[in-house]
């Protein structure tokens, strides 16, 4: 079903919805609440909009958007394929202005993320991530091929960190990795990417997401040579065996623990 005219339809809706989003963020706008007290702005209904209308035209595929995200799992449980879309992910960096927010579209097969685009429309910056054929980034209309970074005896350990969201346990994580470590933050899936681009060596989600958060960016870092893995247990969560993080496989759409590693 992947084809390069399918890739690059993708990317461009991608890029439409960010256009969408733009629009609004250069103009005072609305921050509503949604019932679990996460911000919601006209920009993340008007990319949802734009994101389906557009899937619809290029696939038959059933859709999970953040902003469509009540359908039954009775319904869900029979998906083998489909896309996942988190229209504005990074609400909170939108509404402070500081660009570091995206728009993730994954289709997911089997309960793996197999392709991923993740666009940061201030940054101008998309990654793009076909699992099994390699992963690339579009800056400044440059396309340039991107791999995980290896961790290097006695190296500084780079860690990405969540710009609005901390936890304690990361803590403890540095205390087990143990060596000189350095903490970068930054908001959105942009710190999945950080790692599929060689930017950071490790980046520990130890707070909660969703599925649709982490469905795009975490094809872009496997295309790119890395692993999203499940941490049960902060103590290993450097454990060569871990299992890697899987989607629509149960009713709530809620993450676990995850580490994103070259």
């Amino acid at each position: 079903m992947l084809n390069d005219e399918l890739i690059e339809s993708i990317v461009a809706l991608s890029h439409a919805a960010g256009d969408k989003i733009m629009d609004i963020y250069q103009r005072d706008f609305g921050v509503y609440e949604k019932s679990d007290q996460s911000p919601l702005t006209e920009a993340d209904l008007a990319a949802h909009h734009c994101i389906v209308a557009g899937l619809k035209a290029v696939s038959d595929l059933p859709i999970l958007s953040e902003e469509s995200a009540n359908i039954p799992w009775s319904e869900r449980s029979t998906w083998q394929e489909y896309w996942l879309v988190d229209p504005l992910d990074g609400t909170k960096e939108f509404i402070k202005k500081n660009g570091e927010f995206t728009v993730n579209i994954a289709l997911i097969k089997n309960g793996q993320a197999v392709f991923g685009v993740v666009y940061a429309p201030v940054l101008q910056q998309t990654y793009v991530g076909v699992v099994g054929q390699g992963a690339y980034k579009i800056s400044n209309k440059i396309r340039t091929n991107i791999t995980v970074k290896p961790h290097a005896e006695n190296e500084k350990w780079l860690i990405v960190g969540s710009r609005s969201h901390q936890s304690p346990e990361i803590q403890q994580f540095l205390d087990e990795l143990g060596g000189e470590t350095e903490l970068v933050a930054m908001g959105s899936s942009l710190k999945l990417c950080l790692v599929a681009e060689g930017a950071a060596h490790l980046y520990p989600r130890l707070g909660p997401t969703s599925e649709w958060d982490t469905g795009a960016a975490q094809a872009v870092v496997e295309a790119a040579g890395g692993t999203v893995t499940i941490v049960n247990d902060v103590s290993t969560a450097l454990a060569k065996d871990a299992s890697p993080l899987r989607y629509n496989q149960k009713e709530s759409v809620l993450n676990p623990y995850f580490l994103v590693s070259y």
